[in-house]
């Protein structure tokens, strides 16, 4: 179904695909005499490498050093192999703006190289679509439903809103949410997207569905690039279509880029997340006794919405019995023991499933009998989900309750697997298929077994090569080697010195400065003592948590030129800002992940039981691999210059220390205290002062 040539047997020679790709990337290869891009060994290691993976069907771990340009490195072999061999290749990032910039950036240069090359010509035609969870589509037909049904689902002040989705209907070639501006309103849009039965190829026309068209596109690419959250969401659906010879299942080939987050966004998609404003959403969906509206609303006896009713209010003292027995003084909470609450949502919920039953009956077969089969398959949904989570069922999983929202007062039933290692050996690595993960931080001081034991890869071909930037001469790094431990008892006096350091680095660095933090608390205290001192010196002082999007604040600071962003979480990985507007990354504090919360602590259990150690085999991995995300924002070209000040000493006085050291890109480091900084620290156009050896003296 989704096979480019709907499966026909393959034709091809790996010699082919060999020979082309080595033209390609060789010494005044095809890339240099045709795109006049500069050749670089590491490149051509990795293409070649890529080759024999999918002419073999076989895996591939492969780290490639920032500037290597891997992009290419796979997806000119891709392109190649997909068109001879008619079989799919999926390739997936990690958001849906590094999705774009590789149809947009990456694939425009296979496109152009393949145009310019005669050898390559006939693969030139090849085409390409962006991928993105269904819910992010319009779907014409649940619009009409919408729009027909709008006083049974709508009150009357979202009215507006419906009204300017239609509008937009009309002029959108994509129907993407992302291209409404202002962002549709999440209520409204969960009526109106794709995300449901009704929207599917028996009820909605594919020259005029959005979703329906990408499938259709789908079908006919070469490449289909789709992100993490869709890729792992689809495997643990079964894929798209459970005959489909490909996406995901044995026909496909598959890159997954930006690979060192994939553990961690698959253990999201094979757990579960029931939340309390879902649940009350999608109940009140059916009938809303306040408005007097609802899908069901017509269809249903009175006594049969007094039960819905019924089940509303269940809910409501359900999830508030749980925040104020197991979250009062806390906003998460491990749930171990059996038997840890009653089960009385579970009857009002099965109740209205039965109800939803009845009501199918009495609808003829069509669109709107396909939007309430959909309702009643979300309800019995949570009543099966929560109906497992009150009693543990699921014995491999870690079970929590946390508050989450604005003003935390949404209720989240959370499950998650302790070891996501079997299920990707399983959904990866258990057929025999090309599956390439690679990403510029995948080791641990050049030692790649620790990813492959994470994502079930133990035994399959690893390789790696570093990047072929000038480090050594582009690179100056300063580790503040005064500064107190972060203890809890030294804590105001550890952040206070951190904060004086910061604008010391700051008002020394002539361009952009990018501080990253490992919480929100020590990221508000700096931003409240230094924003006034930032702004007053010149510089945009840009901050996480303000109301601005990643990506816009990314982008204004990017267009600052020396503006100063404070970031933490999101902002150690993914940030691409080249030239003197990021001439400076400040490590405030090594990224050590908070060992109190449930996965940390079920996953650290289980690497006991199994006679490890939870620090050196989780707690040390997981920070040095966010370390090297971090510090590698600074370096984004060629020619890109830039300091690294590091303001935590356990990177000196620690024995773990010696491992971040290992993680830096350079062979040397200047240490500075607040007694010498100004005489030691110094922009780049400045003679270095003398260095330091690499690791610190055993005195």
């Amino acid at each position: 179904m989704i096979s480019p040539n709907d499966g026909a047997e393959s034709q091809y020679s790996s010699k082919t695909l060999e020979s082309l790709v080595s033209r390609v990337f060789e010494p005044s290869g095809w890339l240099q005499t045709a795109l006049n891009l500069e050749h670089r060994p590491q490149q051509a290691k990795m293409a070649r490498a890529v080759c024999n993976s999918m002419s073999k069907d076989s895996p591939l771990i492969f780290e490639a050093g920032t500037g290597v340009g891997k992009s290419l490195a796979y997806l000119i072999p891709g392109i190649i192999h997909s068109s001879d061999s008619k079989r799919p290749c999926i390739v997936s990032s990690n958001t849906i703006s590094l999705q774009e910039q590789i149809e947009e950036k990456d694939l425009a240069i296979c496109r152009h190289l393949f145009e310019a090359v005669p050898e390559l010509e006939p693969y030139s035609g090849f085409n390409s679509v962006v991928l993105v969870g269904k819910g992010n589509y319009l779907c014409p037909t649940r619009l009409a439903n919408a729009i027909t049904n709008k006083t049974e689902l709508f009150p009357n002040e979202e009215l507006d809103e419906l009204h300017r989705i239609q509008k937009w209907s009309i002029s959108t070639d994509t129907g993407l949410r992302q291209e409404l501006d202002p962002a549709p309103k999440f209520d409204i849009w969960e009526m109106v997207s794709a995300d449901g039965s009704a929207c599917n190829r028996k009820n909605c026309d594919p020259r005029s569905c959005y979703y329906q068209k990408s499938r259709v596109e789908m079908r006919k690419a070469q490449v289909v690039v789709v992100n993490h959250s869709l890729l792992f969401a689809l495997i643990n659906a079964g894929g798209l279509s459970p005959n489909a010879r490909g996406i995901l299942l044995p026909d496909d080939f598959l890159v997954v880029d930006e690979a060192h987050t994939a553990a961690d966004v698959a253990t999201e998609h094979f757990g579960s997340r029931i939340s309390s404003y879902g649940l009350d959403r999608q109940l009140k969906g059916l009938f809303n006794p306040k408005r007097k509206s609802g899908i069901v609303r017509k269809w249903c006896h009175p006594n049969q919405l007094q039960q819905i009713v019924d089940a509303q209010e269940a809910s409501k003292e359900f999830f508030s019995y749980l925040a104020a027995t197991r979250l009062e003084k806390r906003s998460i909470a491990r749930i171990s023991e059996p038997d840890w609450t009653d089960a009385s949502l579970l009857p009002p919920l099965k109740a209205v499933v039965q109800i939803m039953d009845t009501v199918l009956s009495r609808i003829e077969d069509g669109s709107m009998h396909d939007e309430i089969k959909d309702q009643r398959t979300r309800i019995h949904g949570y009543y099966s989900g929560i109906r497992q989570f009150v009693e543990l069922a699921e014995e491999d999983n870690v079970h929590w309750i946390e508050r989450t929202g604005r003003r935390k007062q949404i209720v989240t039933l959370r499950t998650a697997p302790v070891n996501v290692a079997p299920y990707l050996k399983e959904a990866l690595f258990s057929d025999s298929r090309a599956v390439i993960l690679t990403s510029a931080t995948l080791c641990i001081a050049k030692d790649l077994h620790p990813f492959q034991k994470r994502i079930g890869a133990e035994g399959e071909r690893a390789e790696l090569v570093e990047s072929p930037f000038d480090y050594e001469n582009n690179t100056r790094i300063y580790i503040a080697s005064d500064i107190p431990s972060p203890t809890i008892e030294d804590s105001n006096q550890s952040i206070n010195a951190v904060i004086d350091y910061l604008w010391f680095c700051i008002n020394k660095n002539i361009g952009g400065s990018l501080a990253l933090f490992t919480s929100y608390s020590d990221l508000r205290k700096a931003g409240d003592a230094l924003e006034n001192r930032i702004t007053r010196s010149g510089r945009e002082f840009f901050s996480q948590g303000d109301g601005m999007s990643r990506s816009e604040m990314a982008n204004r600071f990017r267009e600052s030129g020396n503006g100063v962003l404070f970031g933490t979480d999101s902002f150690w990985t993914g940030v691409d800002v080249p030239g003197s507007s990021l001439s400076q990354v400040i490590i405030t504090k090594l990224p050590f992940d908070v060992p109190t919360h449930p996965i940390t602590e079920a996953k650290s259990e289980y690497i006991k039981e199994n006679g490890g150690n939870p620090f050196a085999d989780l707690t040390l991995p997981d920070a040095l691999i966010k370390f090297r995300q971090g510090i590698g924002r600074l370096i984004r070209k060629k020619d890109d210059k830039g300091i690294i000040s590091i303001l935590d000493s356990r990177i000196l006085s620690k024995s773990y220390g010696r491992r971040f050291l290992q993680s830096l890109p350079k062979g040397k480091f200047i240490r500075m205290s607040k007694s010498d900084r100004e005489t030691r620290f110094c922009s780049m156009n400045i003679t270095l002062p003398p260095l330091h050896r690499r690791f610190p003296s055993s005195s």
